[in-house]
């Protein structure tokens, strides 16, 4: 199946870990207006409901992430507050 080119660069959430290597988790992401599952591949082992970035897709509702922290939401006293 060909790849999905629209969910790479979209954010999402992990519903159920992954194990690196080991095999996939499963990742909610909010894609065309809605939310879709896709199986999650990562280089090492995330928890579920670690928040992710899609940064491949493998086809067949596959998709590489890796861990993710939206800078715009930064906990207080973080480096270059202006504050």
């Amino acid at each position: 199946m060909a790849r999905d080119e629209s969910v790479i660069g979209c954010t999402g959430v992990l519903v159920i870990g992954t194990r690196g290597d080991a095999g996939p988790g499963e990742v909610l992401v909010r894609v065309r207006g809605g939310s879709e599952t896709f199986l999650a591949w990562s280089a090492a082992p995330l928890p579920q409901g670690a928040s992710v970035l899609v940064i491949d897709s493998r086809g067949t509702r596959q998709v590489d992430v890796m861990e993710w922290a939206d800078p715009l939401n930064a906990s207080t006293g973080a480096a270059g507050d202006a504050a």
